[in-house]
């Protein structure tokens, strides 16, 4: 039999088996939907019944509800094919691996989940430890159609005679697939050493290093989904916090993890991390470098001991006709004692209430003394300590504070000077204060980490009680949980991009996870951060007491031709080590173009690079420039309207990947950041398929 008839039989026997797949999937799907139904059902009209049973009947429904929503949410998640691969065993049996595990009405295994034990074997067996598999094949299907089968011989002398063998490779496959503007999952291509890291045992602190397009994104998120699958007791209730460099990057990855099935997971980028704010914007790199040292804890926990701006300055009250007064000098004595005392200040109030009291008493006997009198102190301070003004006064010299207000404080450049003495020298107290000082474009990335660090010293404000902060589940949200403001009980949580995060943004970050277990995705020669050691303890103080570490490199580049990653090399080769570069494994033929411009000319050139790239590839065009760069350029192509065509920024373009890119002036990218070259890298790995430089100076290219 020919080639092509083998080919087309074979896919009919898998599309025969994905339609019964599906048909049961419609099953399961309609009797999930039944008990959401009857649960809804379930507790209308109760009538006059007791409350207990009345309240047992409406947490039967909600728990009905809520496990039918996750059911259909589970059925729901897959997306370009449920059933993605076959392994035919020694023994002649054979399973079918998919997105999730499914059986039939007699529970005999139709689909095996990818993250079961039973489907390890089609990441991991090799021809050298076959693992008792004679034939992996991998399905391709675009939602319930098979288009293609690909298979791998892993033992040659025990394939049967009647066992047909077709393919030349999926992975390569789907490497050249034009991308989307979403990432997809890659459970049908793991390979062999991205598999030992998603399936590491989950406690303790997983690092995964790795070069750019080593895949791993991909494989933090599918380690997440499969220590969920594999640990959901231990996991699951308390849920699992993602964080990404970007909100252009997390929308990115936005739809790998409800691919397979998992929603309680959350994504937030670094600007997101605290409750409440949502910041975008980037400083400057020098004034970055200074926000994200371990310096500005310092300069925060003296600035808000400092007396806020509207406190009076002296006080005066009456007893028994003589006039008591504290000046500015005293009430200042006063404060430091209370700071002395520790504790955030927003809890402290009672503390300095009666510290102002004692020096109230103080002043008092010493008036007394002078004249030969004696008083009763502690008549005195009960008297005083119930007065209205004594309250009123308190209220304004010791007011509940905030972080912005705080950070505010700072934009007064003598305040910041008295703070910051012997921490920053006087230009970075200009340069902070100035920042400071204006708000009108609202914070940056790089302060939320101080606002969460505020938070936190200064205590919350006080507030009614509102019961147990507890995780609730709402069954007409289809179970999605409900946290408390600023959770901090993840299980797991995954950081990607780590090498870019300051000390502070640590700090931050290792409060969410406290008590948790951490996948951790970065590499060092992408770096961002100019002081990666100070960066490095921060880190480890965020990881607490957990002393299980492990650490895998990935050391193959999936994502860039050979011919686009040899120029990327090029460019950070005085930067990194040969060993600290992976090894991009696939050919196109088609050399990245270096277009000489005029500094003139640069938008026209722009523009018809764009047209030639969105002619030339099906997937999407990407246009990374200088950050302060991305309005302009964004401009320039406003007439190119298109959905697959992406301008972004050097920082914002970290973790993304298009099929085509055009790269506007290296030497601004290099120029923008303490790191230089090393942001430069990073743009110039972002395309899979094609790549075109426009420089109006040569200079980014080092010499031979």
């Amino acid at each position: 039999m020919s080639e092509p008839r083998v080919r087309r039989a074979e896919i009919a026997i898998e599309q025969a088996h994905v339609d019964t797949v599906y048909t049961r999937l419609a099953e399961l799907r309609a009797q999930a939907e039944a008990m959401r139904t009857k649960g809804y059902e379930i507790g209308h009209g109760a009538g006059r019944e007791a409350i207990f049973e009345q309240a047992s009947m409406l947490f039967e429904r909600d728990m009905m509800v809520y496990h039918a929503n996750q059911t259909l949410q589970t059925l729901d998640a897959e997306y370009e094919g449920l059933v993605f691969g076959r392994l035919d065993h020694l023994d002649n049996e054979h399973i079918y691996v998919g997105r999730l595990g499914i059986r039939d009405a007699e529970f005999d295994n139709l689909v095996t989940d990818w993250r079961a034990p039973a489907a390890a074997a089609f990441y991991q067996a090799t021809a050298e430890e076959p693992m008792d598999v004679v034939r992996r094949r991998v399905i391709r299907c675009s939602g319930q159609n098979v288009l293609d089968v690909d298979d791998d011989v892993l033992i040659a002398d025990a394939v049967p005679e009647n066992m047909q063998i077709v393919g030349e490779g999926a992975l390569m496959a789907a490497l050249g697939r034009s991308r989307g503007e979403k990432m997809r999952d890659i459970v049908a291509t793991i390979q062999k050493e991205q598999d030992e890291v998603i399936r590491a045992p989950w406690r303790g602190v997983t690092e995964i290093t790795g070069g750019p397009g080593t895949g791993k994104t991909a494989v933090a998120l599918h380690r997440a989904a499969y220590l969920l699958y594999r640990h959901r007791r231990q996991l699951g209730g308390a849920g699992v916090l993602v964080i990404g460099p970007s909100g252009v990057f997390t929308s990115y990855i936005s739809r790998v993890l409800p691919s397979m099935g998992e929603t309680n997971v959350e994504l937030r980028a670094l600007g997101e991390v605290l409750d409440g704010l949502e910041a975008t914007r980037q400083d400057p790199a020098p004034l970055a470098a200074i926000k994200g040292s371990l310096r500005m804890r310092k300069i925060l926990l003296r600035a808000l001991r400092d007396t806020p701006e509207d406190a009076p300055e002296d006080m005066k009250i009456v007893y028994r006709g003589e006039v008591l007064r504290l000046n500015a000098r005293e009430l200042d004595k006063v404060r430091r004692k209370v700071h002395t005392a520790g504790g955030p200040p927003n809890r402290s109030r009672i503390r300095a209430a009666e510290l102002l009291l004692d020096a109230l008493a103080a002043k008092a006997e010493q008036h007394a003394k002078d004249d030969g009198r004696q008083i009763d102190k502690a008549e005195l301070i009960t008297e005083l300590g119930e007065r209205i003004e004594f309250h009123r006064f308190l209220v304004v010299w010791w007011p509940v504070l905030y972080p912005a207000q705080i950070l505010r404080w700072l934009g007064t450049e003598k305040r910041l000077a008295s703070a910051a003495k012997g921490l920053l020298n006087r230009n970075e107290i200009s340069m902070l204060a100035a920042d400071f000082a204006d708000r009108s474009r609202g914070w940056t990335i790089a302060d939320v980490a101080l606002l969460d660090e505020l938070r936190v010293l200064i205590g919350p404000p006080p507030k009614r009680r509102k019961g147990r902060q507890s995780i609730e589940v709402n069954p007409e949200r289809g179970g999605a949980p409900t946290r408390p403001e600023h959770y901090d009980e993840y299980s797991h949580v995954v950081v990607d991009e780590s090498q870019d995060l300051s000390p502070m943004q640590w700090r931050m970050v290792g409060r969410r996870g406290k008590y948790a277990s951490w996948t951790v995705v970065g590499d060092p020669v992408q770096s961002s951060w100019p002081d990666p050691a100070e960066a490095a303890m921060a880190r480890d103080q965020a990881f607490g007491l957990k002393t299980t570490r492990r650490r895998f490199t990935l050391r193959t580049n999936y994502r860039n031709s050979a011919e686009i990653f040899d120029l990327a090399a090029k460019v950070v080769a005085g930067h990194a080590e040969a060993d600290e570069l992976p090894r991009a494994v696939r050919q196109t033929g088609i050399t990245p173009e270096v277009r000489p411009v005029e500094a003139s000319g640069l938008e026209a050139a722009t523009q018809a690079a764009v047209k030639e790239m969105m002619g030339v590839v099906e997937g999407t065009v990407g246009v990374i420039t200088a950050m302060d760069r991305v309005p302009e350029v964004e401009g320039w192509l406003a007439e190119l309207s298109d959905e697959r065509l992406k301008v972004v920024g050097s920082l914002d373009s970290k973790g993304l990947e298009y099929d085509a890119v055009v790269l506007v002036e290296p030497n601004d990218l290099i120029t923008e950041s303490s790191t230089g070259r090393r942001v430069l890298y990073v743009a110039l790995t972002r395309a899979t398929q094609q790549l075109t430089v426009l420089a109006s100076n040569p200079d980014w290219i080092p010499a031979a």
